[in-house]
């Protein structure tokens, strides 16, 4: 490389993709590239793309015609498209968006540099057994990470791919077999993260709760929490994504021992009716959901549970749907998200029969939304007159004249805030910092107070 070109990178999709963009910022950064947050001052823009439901490919597609106006008379030579949706309809997109020069699968990160360059190939070479590389790819310690998030919290991806055969979902076709990364590799990362400052750590994957069980580890999540949270200076150490037959008791035994391992579980259930679970192909049912949630609460005191359903699953009836809206009043969530069914080619719900009119399935979403809102309300208004231990974050994105945190059960970008409009004379809070915070004021899904 002759000379320093600025790199742009838009980001889309969850966290575990966000691992991947700093990933590839960071690979680009060690070759002599200047990262710019800055799309209009870029030479080279690279936007990694979500592909797993519609509306996420929307959106996908959206942002990279937007990206693609910035070649009209503006800095712009080269824009490079990554990530799910490229595995998904690579060819339709060199065909469909000419703007595009260049293409890069989730397996291919590695060779990022390839493609961003000014003569570099427009797309990597697709091998015969459909997979986008060789080898799956999975970053370890040693791969150059240039981290997007607050200097304080970072995203640890531990594992790759998953081996669940879920009916809605296209993931094991887009990243693989499930795939764990060693303890002693992700161990490392956390000490230098540490090291930087980091104090929050959210250890993320497809299926985090089936990690090390390529390793033949016994309780591997267990012992990796357990591990990381005797690494000096890691505060807070959080788990998302566990699937619900796989929560040991072990587990839970460390999150109830561990203090600074939140008391905090993402579990996505999907829904409540047997048949429509069977339909789905996920494990488990309304009975055994209850036994768990009950065993979590049971063991670990003050827990927080978050979950996520889908409506409008092709076979959900009425007295299924109702059957999940007694099951959420019942179990009583911290947290909860809805997503309506999005019908994916090459996802085996595609094939199936009794399919849901979008309509109905929305329907279904608002009012299940509804019910959560109340439970959220009352469970928010419990904690008024509680003092609490807030992450602080920085002025509230909703004033500045507020600051805005998170305690242990409020993960980052999902869940609701804890906002303060009161600072002792003399306090000076800065981002990072941990603060007592008494609540005063609760609604549906934020939390007000003072710093005390």
């Amino acid at each position: 490389m002759t000379t320093t070109k600025k790199v742009a990178m838009v980001s889309l999709g969850c966290p575990k993709n966000l691992v991947d963009s700093e990933v590839m910022m960071g690979l680009l950064a060690r070759q002599g590239y200047e990262i710019t947050t800055d799309s209009q001052a870029a030479e080279v823009l690279v936007v990694n793309t979500c592909g797993f439901i519609d509306s996420a490919r929307q959106e996908s597609v959206d942002t990279i015609l937007e990206m693609a106006q910035l070649k009209q008379g503006g800095k712009l030579k080269r824009l490079v498209v990554a990530g799910c949706l490229v595995e998904r309809y690579r060819d339709e997109l060199q065909r469909e968006i000419p703007e595009i020069d260049a293409l890069i699968g989730v397996n291919q990160l590695k060779e990022i540099e390839s493609v961003v360059e000014p003569n570099g190939r427009r797309s990597l070479p697709v091998y015969s057994d459909g997979a986008s590389a060789p080898e799956l790819y999975l970053y370890d310690e040693t791969t150059p990470r240039l981290r997007a998030t607050a200097p304080y919290t970072s995203y640890v991806k531990i594992a790759e791919g998953c081996d669940h055969t879920c009916a809605f979902c296209i993931i094991p076709k887009l990243r693989g077999v499930f795939r764990s990364r060693s303890p002693e590799s992700i161990i490392r990362e956390v000490e230098m993260l540490a090291a930087q400052g980091v104090k929050e750590f959210v250890l993320i994957s497809q299926d985090t709760t089936t990690y090390g069980s390529d390793l033949a580890l016994n309780d591997g999540l267990a012992r990796l929490v357990d591990s990381i949270a005797r690494v000096p200076g890691v505060e807070w150490v959080r788990f998302m994504y566990c699937y619900p037959t796989a929560i040991t008791d072990e587990l839970l035994r460390v999150m109830a021992e561990r203090p600074n391992v939140c008391k905090y579980f993402d579990i996505p259930l999907q829904h409540a009716s047997r048949r429509v679970l069977q339909r789905m192909r996920r494990g488990g049912n309304r009975q055994s959901y209850e036994r768990l949630i009950e065993r979590i609460r049971e063991r670990v005191p003050g827990v927080a549970i978050r979950t996520t359903f889908i409506t409008g699953f092709p076979g959900e009836r009425e007295e299924d749907f109702e059957e999940l809206v007694d099951f959420v009043k019942t179990a009583s969530f911290d947290r909860m998200g809805v997503f309506t069914y999005s019908d994916e080619e090459n996802a085996a719900a595609f094939d199936l029969d009794e399919k849901v009119d979008p309509v109905v399935a929305a329907r279904r979403g608002e009012r299940l939304m509804k019910v959560q809102t109340r439970i959220s309300r009352l469970k928010n208004r419990k904690l008024i007159g509680r003092r609490v231990r807030v992450l602080l974050e920085g002025k509230s994105k909703e004033s500045d004249l507020l600051l805005e945190g998170r305690m242990e059960t409020q993960a980052p970008e999902i869940d609701g805030s804890v906002l303060i409009n009161d600072v002792p004379e003399g306090v000076e809070p800065r981002p990072g910092d941990f603060v007592t915070v008494e609540i005063t004021e609760a609604h549906d899904y934020d939390l007000v107070g003072r710093i005390v």
